[in-house]
């Protein structure tokens, strides 16, 4: 179960261990086996997996990182989502740290996640001249609410494309 789960799905260790678990659960309330007998061929079978490569949590946080920026996904929101994946925080911070590397012309990750929202989001220089100075509280709102700080929504909200 657990091979055809990694082959459909990208995972982490622990967003693994949390499906087998569950499904040692659902197992043992069903036939009336032993949940901590599940739990522990649970540990032995990630363990086995980090061993031989298929789980690789640091690969896991860097493609979603890279992923997610992409998406103009602030860098708030990225460590909340690889955090609630169950990545852990040294791995985290390397795969934000690969991002700033990989940033053209040295412009910080946030600021260009937070030009592809309002790019996306048709907020501040991508709004209408007519109506952009009346909407600009909105729209720093918007950006404040997808994750950035209000230095980089408003450099983005009062600069140019």
């Amino acid at each position: 179960m657990a091979l055809g789960y990694l082959a459909r799905f990208q995972a982490t260790a622990r967003s693994l261990e949390r499906v087998l678990h569950r499904r040692v659960a659902a197992s043992a309330r069903h036939h009336g086996t032993d949940t901590d007998q599940g739990r522990a061929l649970v540990a032995d079978l990630i363990a086995r997996y980090l061993r031989a490569g298929l789980l690789d949590d640091a690969a896991f946080a860097r493609a979603r990182a890279i992923s997610l920026h992409g998406r103009g996904i602030s860098t708030r929101s990225i460590i909340a989502r690889l955090a609630e994946k169950g990545v852990p925080r040294p791995e985290i911070d390397a795969a934000l740290a690969a991002l700033a590397e990989e940033a053209p012309d040295d412009t910080p990750p946030d600021l260009a996640a937070a030009k592809r929202t309002a790019r996306r989001r048709r907020l501040g220089p991508w709004r209408g001249e007519d109506v952009r100075a009346e909407r600009r509280e909105k729209d720093l709102a918007a950006l404040a609410r997808a994750g950035f700080s209000y230095s980089v929504a408003k450099s983005v909200i009062d600069g140019e494309r």
